[in-house]
């Protein structure tokens, strides 16, 4: 055998190793023709992850189109959520839950009966009660019970419903956010907002379906995967936007380059691709085209609807914004464009609610007071700009932390802190949620005397997660997506919608 002749086997050798390396099991299965064609007729037969009938099948779970608008498993009452998180957890004692036993108490060492047993973040040895730092009053046909840190929402309660009775297991910020947003305390399950795109859609192929504006100055203690999309693909997971400086990062034409070659670049990768897709047959791949596509499209569609110049002073009086600002006020109102160009999911995060007292931005009485004053006024206006615009009926508004505040103060190390301020407190805290199909003027749950347990309406993170789905059209337990061996779903094992609110 002659030196070519060796050298062209060796070459050959070579290029069959190269190919069987990226052999994969879904080439294995694809090749088998006769014996694994039942596989795919299986799939076909039993793929219906989500429980939704078979006919919504395929437009759910079409990777060539995973925004593309879904029907729910049932008419749902609202089209779109915007869920307002307060990280850090207000203090529900001086808001909504009103407990005048609790000042009776003002300063007295707190009975050993609350603190036998339990566990706090960063109470320890035997703290002082801590009366209601703040003045209420009942306001609208409700009466419901509003402090005076809030005077424009006490204006506009008979247009919410409170949930008195929340509770959590988690009493640290990380984890608590986690299960609100994910039904997990730990990493990697999709957020809420993956979940309602996922099932949905969106409304809008020019916007992402699921979108996260944040203000505070700090990213919520979870971080970014709060919002992510887990086990999902990727395509489903919040889209965070600015509502300082361009909407989103690299949004503008890099110099030297036009749209049109942007555009011919895009259309040069994703044939790139396409081609791995065809080799591969990876969903993600999939994801990541959709992505490069939407970024394009968000170019031209993202910059005139992120821009709250063009809304008129009224509108910029309602809520307070100044335009260029970053501030929550802004994101609020940019919330409501959002959902009015047809984004399924806006997350607003708004960084700044702790209130331990160990100083001046982290106390009950200065810190917490101006997080009020910068909520109150946009929060009411987004409620009444949903409602004049005939967007309220569909739109469910959802408000709350991660747990509530304890009725006693803080004492850190066993020394009352330098400030007033109250503990991380798992047993009681108050979630409101308007619109949406949600009883108007409403209140459900109580807690004791003085605030620290719930003792009726009691409900857990999971009945919220599943109160959203219900609002949206599905049912939480059969809304499921298949990851290692197993369907999971957003509210784990637990949850019931909360048909107590529900209109």
């Amino acid at each position: 055998m002659t030196r070519n002749e060796l050298n062209n086997q060796r070459l050959a050798a070579e290029a069959n190793e190269k190919h069987l390396r990226f052999l994969t099991r879904r080439h294995f299965l694809k090749e088998s023709a006769m014996g694994f064609g039942a596989l795919a007729l299986g799939s076909l037969i039993t793929g219906c992850k989500s429980g939704l009938p078979n006919a919504n099948a395929q437009t759910l779970f079409d990777p060539a189109h995973p925004l593309a608008p879904k029907l729910p498993m049932f008419p749902g009452k609202a089209r779109s959520v915007i869920y307002l998180h307060m990280a850090g957890a207000p203090s529900q004692l001086e808001l909504f839950d009103y407990k005048p036993d609790l000042m009776k108490l003002d300063g007295q060492l707190c009975p050993e009966s609350l603190l036998e047993g339990k566990k706090f973040a960063f109470i320890r040895g035997v703290p002082k009660m801590l009366g209601p730092q703040a003045t209420f009053k009942q306001h609208g046909e409700s009466g419901a019970w509003v402090s005076d840190r809030m005077p424009h929402l006490s204006s506009i309660v008979d247009e919410l419903s409170f949930l008195k009775g929340c509770t959590t297991d988690q009493f640290n910020h990380a984890p608590a956010q986690f299960l609100v947003h994910t039904g997990s305390p730990r990493l990697g399950r999709p957020s809420i907002g993956a979940w309602a795109t996922y099932g949905l859609g969106t409304e809008n192929q020019d916007l992402p379906g699921f979108v996260v504006l944040t203000s505070g100055g700090k990213f919520p203690d979870a971080g970014k995967s709060v919002w992510g999309s887990g086990f999902l693909p990727s395509v489903y997971q919040g889209v965070q936007c600015r509502n300082e400086g361009d909407p989103v990062l690299f949004i503008q034409d890099p110099q030297g380059m036009d749209r049109d070659l942007r555009k011919a670049s895009i259309d040069a990768i994703n044939q790139v691709n396409q081609e791995e897709y065809r080799e591969f047959k990876d969903p993600e791949i999939l994801s990541r085209i959709s992505q490069y596509e939407m970024a394009y499209k968000m170019q031209i569609s993202v910059p005139g609807v992120m821009d709250i110049n063009d809304e008129p002073k009224y509108i910029h009086d309602m809520y307070g914004t100044q335009p260029g600002k970053a501030s929550l006020a802004n994101n609020l109102l940019l919330a409501r464009k959002l959902v009015e160009k047809g984004v399924r999911f806006v997350q607003i995060f708004d960084w700044g609610w702790d209130s331990h007292g160990t100083d001046a931005s982290l106390a009950i009485d200065v810190g917490f007071i101006n997080k009020c004053r910068q909520a109150d006024k946009p929060v009411t206006a987004l409620i009444l700009d949903l409602k004049q615009r005939g967007l309220l009926d569909d739109t469910l508004v959802v408000w709350g932390g991660e747990f509530g505040r304890t009725p006693m103060q803080e004492n850190r190390e066993g020394k009352q802190n330098p400030f007033k301020g109250r503990d991380h407190h798992t047993e009681a805290f108050t979630i409101w949620m308007a619109g949406g199909g949600i009883k108007k003027g409403f209140s459900y749950g109580e807690t004791d005397e003085i605030g620290y347990s719930t003792i009726s309406g009691k409900v857990t993170p999971f009945d919220v997660q599943a109160t959203i789905l219900n609002q949206l059209g599905f049912d939480h337990e059969k809304f499921t997506y298949d990851f290692q061996g197993r369907p999971f779903r957003l509210t784990d094992v637990s949850g019931r919608p909360i048909t107590e609110i529900i209109a």
